[in-house]
């Protein structure tokens, strides 16, 4: 049964000579990032003898879900049958996968932690390396070659199943209502610092490590670095990816105030996701971390309060005289950018036909240069605000404000926005004293973020740029289409992810003019 205590002879693998190599886990195995089959088989050559291999199903094998028993749904000792893809406790006598593999003569089990394989009811470990593939799929490793060189593929990878996809532009399974998650995903996925930072996790094992005990805040890193391997895998079973696992940790660390079975706001997460990943490798506001090095921009924000409407003007004139009335400047970092749409016509045209009104994206970025001013209303006071961009991050993030919330509803602006792909300088945003300090202030459209139908009930797609084939795509969840890049900004753009010039390796792909 489960829970029962398992003897050193049921957790041992028949196998003399096998080393250990790190730390055991609750059943006894080894937690190893990656067997060494070579010097194992030569240790122990009589494990490779197992009659059962060919029993094995990589069809059905899905690695994405959570690692639960499927009986007693608990997270500990948990295998994988290799026969029909299910998850059982333990392996000792008396077990679940002990049982499983007695009652359905399924004898080829994977430990999900050890990554270790196991014939059952005998108990023996089965050293051989045609099974790589399938611990490679559980946790795929990327070598510093491999990471810089994912910019320059530009072929076609085959499934095991035969389907064939390009890695990094992946379909994500939308388990109910998660497409606002899986587009947030997909965009930060094609931002190349922080891809290359999570496909290895010794980058921020260290920081984990120093985490407090029991932080449930290091459950989304780890999540995200394995959503990351797995989307840029090339040798996978299937060609899409279930977030499953990574939105578990989203409701758990966001404590459900973003789900998977409730449609969210794309930039609420995207906000919430940022910073919470920034705190969980213990980045505060003095220090830098992948994300803040990745975006984070500075400006100043020049704030004026304005005397009551009601005021004469001789009383004006003497509250402008107080400290309070008197311009103030505050230094402050910013991680995205909020351009506001120009209110919609409220009539239709002379053929009683809707109004598409449309605006250049620079017009909206006006808002910027530390010239014009917009006015802020609260129910005290008013205040009037200029905002001075003094640095542009290497990766700058742009938020169209499609929705206002009114008394009783929430109203979108459906505003369309035309805007160049390419060569985008926003160094003419900046005052000159600021954009000297800057080398290059050229930005490139790498992803685009749309919001489609009302605002409650829309759905959300993204468009990204594949630099390896220099072609843009357009997923939605599962769905995946090449599109031309004229039809990028002829969508409801809500969030758009520039990368500057001089971010681009030495080794990335010439990409054409739009």
């Amino acid at each position: 049964m489960v829970g029962e205590t398992v003897t050193p002879a049921d957790t041992e693998p028949s196998a003399k000579g096998v080393k250990r190599e790190a730390e055991e886990d609750d059943d006894g195995d080894m937690v190893v990032s990656r067997p060494d089959w070579k010097k194992r088989n030569a240790e122990n050559p009589m494990s490779r003898q197992c009659p059962y291999l060919d029993t094995i199903s990589r069809s059905v094998l899905d690695f994405d879900f959570e690692k639960l028993c499927s009986v007693s749904l608990s997270h500990l000792n948990v295998y994988a049958c290799l026969v029909c893809g299910k998850y059982f406790q333990g392996r000792g006598n008396n077990t679940h996968a002990y049982t499983h593999s007695v009652e359905q003569s399924h004898h080829v089990f994977l430990n999900l932690s050890s990554l270790r394989f196991y014939c059952l009811p005998d108990g023996y470990e089965i050293l051989d390396q045609s099974l790589e593939d399938i611990t490679y799929n559980v946790k795929p490793l990327f070598s510093d070659t491999e990471i810089k060189s994912l910019e320059a593929k530009n072929r076609l990878t085959i499934a095991y199943d035969g389907s064939s996809y390009l890695p990094g532009v992946l379909g994500l399974n939308n388990i109910k209502a998660n497409d606002y998650c899986n587009a947030v995903f997909q965009a930060l996925s094609n931002v190349r610092p922080v891809r290359d930072y999570f496909l290895k996790e010794a980058n921020y094992a260290g920081e984990l490590a120093r985490r407090p005990p029991g932080d449930i805040m290091v459950l989304l890193v780890q999540r995200f670095g394995e959503l990351i391997r797995k989307m840029w895998n090339s040798r996978k079973f299937k060609a899409h990816v279930s977030p499953h696992e990574m939105l578990q940790a989203v409701v758990l660390c966001s404590k459900k105030k973003f789900q998977f079975t409730k449609q969210g706001d794309a930039v609420d997460f995207i906000c919430w996701f940022l910073n919470a990943m920034h705190k969980s490798l213990n980045g505060d506001e003095n220090s830098n971390t992948v994300i803040y090095k990745t975006f984070r921009g500075k400006m100043n924000v020049h704030e004026n309060k304005l005397p009551p409407v009601e005021a004469t003007a001789e009383q004006k004139a003497e509250l402008e005289k107080l400290p309070e009335y008197r311009e103030k400047t505050t230094k402050t970092p910013y991680l995205f950018l909020t351009c506001d749409l120009p209110p919609m016509p409220l009539f239709s045209d002379d053929k009683d036909e809707n109004i598409i009104p449309q605006v250049p994206l620079f017009t909206l970025l006006q808002k910027f240069n530390g010239i014009q001013e917009k006015e802020y209303k609260t129910y005290k006071d008013s205040t009037l605000k200029r905002f001075e961009l003094t640095q542009l991050p290497p990766y700058l993030l742009l938020n169209i404000k499609r929705f206002n919330n009114n008394t009783f509803f929430v109203e979108k602006n459906t505003t369309i926005v035309n805007f160049p792909i390419r060569n985008v300088d926003f160094g003419e945003l900046l005052k000159d004293e600021h954009r000297k300090k800057h080398k290059c202030t050229t930005y490139d459209l790498i992803a685009n973020v749309v919001h489609d139908g009302e605002a409650r009930k829309g759905t959300y797609r993204v468009f990204v740029l594949h630099k390896g084939t220099s072609k843009w795509f357009e997923m939605q969840d599962l769905h995946v289409t090449e599109v031309l890049p004229q039809m990028i900004t002829l969508s409801e753009s809500y969030i758009q992810i520039w990368e500057r010039q001089d971010t681009k390796r030495a080794s990335d792909p010439k990409r054409p003019d739009v």
